[in-house]
């Protein structure tokens, strides 16, 4: 039985390899429930730019919106401007379709050996929740007086009260789910005292609506220093579109390697499909070795089942990952081995098996 269709976009560099190893995967954990995914790529990448002179035809939105969800690569290459493949396809999905979660998982799991010393398996556990279309990213500004010595460039930060509120009621609610029950807001309303002003009065509007959840708001460079220092009292973050960015890429780090880095970009009211992906870029120096690690993409279609209503089958792919990381004995370079792509896929089937 075809329980979904997916979006599949490869995208550039290492994107269409992990995708496809990530395919695999899902595909034998469905067995688990006696379904089936069907799968619709789309070749939309740099080299289709360079064919069509468009990132995305002009028909492609009405295309992602009659699936189920999006299973995304990555997106970029060095002979075309981010103007084009980044603000011409990844930024204006999280916008057209209104995805304003975007979750990024932070776990060390067992046989993975963090950066940091003396970190035991599973004392970095966090659920990261950043508001994912407005604040910083918002495309609004400009130049002015272009090369000259009077060029002028102006970026406006973008933060309104249903925003910050929404994202933070869903951090909240996974909080509240958490056995912890703990969350921590990222702030810089010190020094922007307007924008993150406003972030501030709605996380203290939203927290006392959950009186059973434990939070407290911490400044994003206290925050940076303690997720390097100890990161294990962390348990659900919620943060900006800028500083939520910057410290997942730190959050994937400490536990192991941004190539374990999952993300699921959301949106709740189900209005639209949502977007999976792994954190890491295109990585265009090693694309085409072979050599990247899937588990990202792996566990991003892992977050994909969750999201899809099918728990037992993420729960399956999720113990088999581990279980693969636990014996250690197949590993890309990038955790230390010598492993290739489809070893790590062949391994996380056979973990499934």
């Amino acid at each position: 039985m075809t329980a979904a269709t997916i979006a599949v976009v490869g995208g550039d560099g290492i994107g269409p390899e992990v995708i496809e190893q990530a395919i695999r995967v899902t595909d034998a954990a469905l067995k688990h429930e006696g379904i089936r995914f069907a799968w619709n790529r789309l070749p939309w990448s740099s080299s289709y730019y360079k064919q069509t002179g468009k990132i995305i035809p002009d028909d492609g939105w009405d295309t992602l919106q009659k699936h189920d969800a999006i299973l995304f690569g990555a997106i970029g290459s060095p002979d075309v401007p981010d103007t084009v493949t980044v603000h011409g396809l990844l930024l204006p999905m999280r916008r057209k379709f209104d995805l304003y979660v975007n979750l990024r998982p932070a776990y060390l799991f067992d046989g993975v050996q963090s950066p940091l010393r003396d970190k035991a398996p599973g004392s970095i556990d966090m659920l990261v929740y950043r508001e994912n279309t407005e604040g910083e990213y918002a495309p609004i500004g400009g130049r002015l007086y272009p090369g000259t010595p009077n060029e002028t460039a102006v970026q406006t930060s973008v933060f309104t009260r249903r925003g910050c509120e929404r994202i933070m009621r869903a951090a909240f609610e996974a909080a509240r789910k958490r056995p912890r029950k703990k969350l921590t807001s990222i702030t810089k309303s010190n020094a922007q005292v307007h924008t993150l002003g406003l972030w501030d009065e709605v996380y203290r509007d939203v927290a006392r609506q959950y009186p059973d959840v434990q939070s407290n708001s911490l400044l994003v460079d206290a925050a940076a220093m303690d997720f390097v220092r100890k990161p294990e009292v962390f348990d659900v973050v919620v943060a900006s579109n800028l500083f939520g960015d910057i410290l997942t890429d730190l959050s994937a780090i400490i536990t192991g390697s941004v190539g374990l880095g999952a993300s699921a970009n959301i949106n709740p009211e189900r209005a639209f499909p949502s977007m999976f992906e792994p954190l890491h870029g295109s990585a265009p120096d090693i694309a085409g070795k072979g050599i990247a690690n899937p588990l990202a993409a792996i566990l991003s279609a892992k977050l994909m089942l969750d999201h899809l209503g099918h728990a037992r089958s993420a729960a399956a792919m999720h113990s088999a990952i581990a279980r693969v990381l636990k014996e250690a004995k197949v590993r890309t370079p990038d955790l230390g081995g010598k492993a290739t792509t489809v070893d790590i896929a062949d391994a996380a089937i056979a973990a499934l098996a």
